[in-house]
C-alpha cells in the first residue's frame, strides 16, 4: 500500500501543469504515505523556484498592496528554505548530484502561464497557484517528515513545514479576501 502511495503522491507531483488547477479537490496525503528521498529531492528545489521566481513577477505586476506584501515574504522564507535545503543536502546521505536545481516541467510550464496574464487575472492566477503550489508543498513536506529515511533532509521537512503551513494559510487569507 505504502509503494502505491508513493507512486501516486509522485504522479500527482510531476502530474500535468494543469492537472491541480483545474481540478476542485486534491485527495490529501495518508499519514502513512512515504515519498522517498529521490522524489523529494527532486521536487524541493523546483517548487521552491517556482514559488520565488512567481513571487518576483508579482512584485512587478500590479497587484494590491496585500498581495505584493505576501509575494515579498515568499521570496525571503523560500530564498532561506533553498539555503537550508543546501545545507540539509551537503550534510544528508544523498549526493547534491541528484538534486536537480532546474524547475520540472509543470513548474515551468505554471510560471510561463503566470508570465502570460496581466493585472487582476494575473492577481487571481497567482493567488491560485499559490494556493495550490502551498498545498501540494505542505502534503510533500508532511509525508516525508513522517516517512523520509535521510536524516537530515528529515530534519529540513520538520523544521520547514511550520512555514509551509503558515504560508498556505495566508494564501488561503488572501483568497478569500480578493474573491
Amino acid at each position: 500500500m505504502r509503494k502505491f502511495l508513493s507512486i501516486t503522491v509522485a504522479a500527482m507531483l510531476a502530474g500535468p501543469p494543469l492537472a491541480f488547477a483545474q481540478s476542485a479537490t486534491v485527495t490529501p496525503l495518508a499519514a502513512d504515505t512515504k515519498i522517498d528521498t529521490a522524489t523529494f529531492v527532486k521536487t524541493v528545489p523546483s517548487a521552491n523556484a517556482f514559488e520565488i521566481q512567481s513571487s518576483q513577477l508579482a512584485q512587478n505586476e500590479t497587484v494590491d498592496g496585500d498581495v505584493k506584501d505576501f509575494a515579498a515574504l515568499m521570496i525571503k522564507d523560500h530564498t532561506k528554505a533553498g539555503d537550508d535545503f543546501k545545507a540539509a543536502l551537503s550534510q544528508g546521505q544523498t549526493t547534491s548530484a541528484t538534486a536537480n536545481p532546474s524547475m520540472m516541467p509543470k513548474d515551468a510550464a505554471l510560471l510561463d502561464q503566470l508570465k502570460a496574464t496581466k493585472g487582476k487575472a494575473f492577481q487571481s492566477k497567482y493567488i491560485e497557484m499559490q494556493t495550490q503550489a502551498h498545498k501540494e508543498a505542505v502534503a510533500l513536506f508532511t509525508a516525508y517528515a513522517n516517512s523520509g529515511d535521510d536524516p537530515a533532509l528529515k530534519e529540513f521537512a520538520k523544521k520547514t513545514l511550520p512555514v509551509l503551513q503558515m504560508h498556505e494559510r495566508h494564501v488561503k487569507e488572501l483568497a478569500a479576501a480578493h474573491q
